[in-house]
């Protein structure tokens, strides 16, 4: 596929949230994957909506380190996850701060707000495939300032192409 990884994850750090952007494609899910494989961390869980995880390809998708996510309902899903990362001695969450594979105008907050729950850093992570590369950025501390912090994240994936360049972040 003559893609490239630039950056390095922290995996001296125990754990972290890594949020990727653009999502505007299934493949998104195979790129992340070969990038687990290259960077052989095959412990880089991931969440998804629930539905993918059912038969035939939910065993598929928890064996790859995923966990379902009911959107159909509010269930406070950030302190569920806050709660995994403080049980856990090491985990590392990817998610997508978009949500979803369509265009959106504003980023999903959840990604952030368990971080900042969590004590964990944000790795923000571009999938750009108008270079063909992933590219991993510094670790992220969240401040509190939610407005500020993201506002700042927004600005690392702004203009990245995704698959379907049209649905990136302006």
């Amino acid at each position: 596929m003559r893609w490239r990884l630039e950056g390095d994850f922290p995996f001296h750090l125990p754990k972290f949230v890594i949020a990727v952007a653009p999502h505007t494609s299934n493949w998104d899910f195979f790129i992340g994957v070969m990038v687990r494989a290259i960077v052989r961390q095959s412990d880089m869980k991931y969440v998804g909506k629930a539905s993918l995880f059912r038969w035939p390809f939910g065993a598929l998708f928890r064996w790859l380190g995923g966990y379902p996510v009911d959107r159909s309902k509010s269930n406070n899903f950030v302190d569920a996850v806050v709660e995994i990362f403080n049980r856990e001695p090491q985990f590392r969450l990817t998610m997508t701060p978009e949500g979803t594979r369509k265009k959106v105008e504003k980023l999903k907050t959840g990604f952030y707000y368990i971080a900042l729950g969590a004590g964990v850093p944000i790795v923000p992570v571009q999938f750009d495939y108008g270079n063909k590369r992933v590219f991993v950025g510094a670790p992220f501390y969240p401040t509190g300032n939610a407005t500020q912090d993201i506002a700042q994240l927004t600005d690392f994936w702004r203009g990245v192409k995704g698959f379907h360049p049209d649905q990136g972040i302006d």
